[in-house]
């Protein structure tokens, strides 16, 4: 019995009833990842249950093994997204998908082919901080990374999401083709402006008016996504097999609250997301910044130093009392404290919530895959709040103790011959695995300024008090220094 037949007896609480005939692929989408799964295609499915038009989308992933992508094929574009609370769980049925495309096996030429078709609007995108090629501090295009080097050299053959979508509309230019917007969804601060940034600066070394025609026709709305949707793990295909009586391969278990702010700027239209809850906003930036410092910061500083203490997953974490008290402290008394102050916003209320969020134990987060890329996620999450504390005169305890943690995890994990998930992960090691003291190897981390930037040398006091907190962890150990913050 194939895939399609067994996802056609599974058993859902919600299933969107439109006709799928009706669906135009009116999206593409690079990153057929977890997120994705749990969030846009949901709000895309919901949204089609309750407007007019039928928005379906296209799947495309340009990494990794293709068993993902064949199941979703298999299953005709179907997959199943859990949802649980603290107390309840709600299964769905996600039916927006019309196909799916593994361009290892494809061939680049099929998602090219497919984002040239006349009725595209909308090109999207979850491929992570470093899917994008550009560097962390300057947020230009990374001229030397080895994917935007061999697309240069390559253009029609692009290995990166950057040279596939600057291919795309460039083929669409010389064929009087209407341009889509393109629309990143990944968590990075002006993730659209990001994206416009990168595909300009690829678009200005193959053309310039190819540079031009992009910038006046193309438009890149700016997005905040909210929804923790951990990793798939084999525990967690056997609860969407308990909930459902099938086992999904390209299903995902999520907490139930969800939330995503978009700037209204296509050039093409767009699915009419707000009906689904979506807000339609002009400037997206404040919730974004809100978003990634008091969510995505907490995260890390949990990520870290909750590994330190020896947990697997957040809900553990938050389970710890002290643990707990101090990612309140680090919500509401320095990252809430960074935030634009016309932000109208309880941002007391936004912390306890994301504590309770935190603490769902039927969502199992693990810190070991929030820590990884902390070298694409430092920057945002904990560098830039501390530099604007420190303009605003505002004291930091918890930040410095965030990136100490950071280094600590780094340091642990190579001197016991584990692998670091992050593109400067040999950078890493050729620091750690020097004969050099543990501190020396800290300051050495803090020298990488595609991290820290300039810092070394223009803020003392930064440096000195990460220093300090390296120190007090190694000497004192995580859990008596989480304790002394908690105080």
């Amino acid at each position: 019995m194939g895939s399609e037949k067994q996802i056609g007896k599974a058993k859902y609480s919600q299933v969107t009833q439109y006709n799928r005939d009706e669906l135009v692929t009116q999206i593409v989408h690079i990153g057929f990842g977890a997120f994705h799964r749990g969030h846009q295609a949901l709000y895309t499915d919901l949204t089609n249950e309750l407007a007019n038009e039928r928005w379906g989308i296209c799947e495309i992933n340009m990494f990794g093994p293709a068993d993902l992508i064949n199941d979703l094929n298999q299953q005709d574009g179907l997959f199943t997204v859990v949802e649980k609370s603290a107390s309840e769980t709600t299964t769905r049925q996600i039916r927006t998908v019309t196909t799916g495309l593994h361009t290892p096996d494809v061939g680049i030429e099929a998602a090219i082919q497919k984002m040239l078709e006349t009725q595209v609007k909308i090109v999207s995108l979850t491929i992570t901080e470093k899917g994008y090629c550009v560097d962390p501090q300057s947020r230009q295009l990374d001229t030397q990374h080895a994917l935007i080097i061999h697309d240069l050299a390559n253009p029609t053959k692009p290995q990166s999401a950057i040279g596939l979508i600057t291919e795309a509309l460039k083929l669409r230019k010389e064929l009087g083709l209407m341009p889509f917007s393109v629309m990143s969804c990944d968590n990075i601060p002006e993730n659209g402006d990001l994206t416009k940034k990168a595909v300009l600066d690829f678009a200005a070394l193959r053309d310039a008016e190819l540079e031009q025609w992009i910038s006046e026709n193309v438009t890149f709305p700016n997005t905040m996504v909210d929804r923790i949707v951990p990793a798939m793990t084999p525990e967690q295909f056997e609860v969407i097999e308990q909930e459902t009586g099938y086992r999904d391969p390209c299903g995902v278990v999520c907490e139930d609250f969800r939330q995503w702010v978009v700037e209204d700027n296509f050039v093409a239209g767009r699915p009419s997301w707000e009906v689904a809850g979506a807000m339609l906003v002009q400037d997206v930036l404040p919730y974004e910044e809100m978003k990634l410092r008091m969510l995505n910061g907490s995260h890390s500083f949990l990520a870290y130093n909750g590994s330190l203490a020896g947990h697997e997953f957040i809900y553990q974490c938050m389970e710890h009392k002290e643990l707990r008290e101090v990612t309140l402290k680090l919500m509401k008394d320095e990252q809430a404290k960074s935030l634009n102050p016309s932000l109208d916003v309880d941002l007391d209320g936004y912390a306890e919530l994301l504590i309770a969020r935190f603490s769902n134990a039927n969502v199992k987060h693990k810190t070991g895959q929030i820590a990884m890329d902390g070298s694409q996620k430092l920057p945002q999450r904990a560098v830039d709040p501390y530099m604007t504390l420190r303009d605003r005169g505002v004291a930091t305890r918890c930040l410095p103790v965030l990136i100490a943690g950071w280094m600590h995890y780094v340091i642990d994990q190579i001197q016991a011959g584990k692998e670091v998930f992050d593109p400067l992960a040999q950078t890493f090691e050729e620091i750690v695995t020097k004969e050099t003291s543990k501190l020396e190897k800290a300051q050495a981390l803090l020298d990488i300024e595609k991290i820290f930037g300039g810092h070394k040398a223009e803020n003392a006091l930064f440096i000195q008090q990460t220093i300090n907190a390296f120190k007090q962890i190694e000497e004192l150990g995580v859990h008596t220094v989480i304790a002394e913050l908690a105080q």
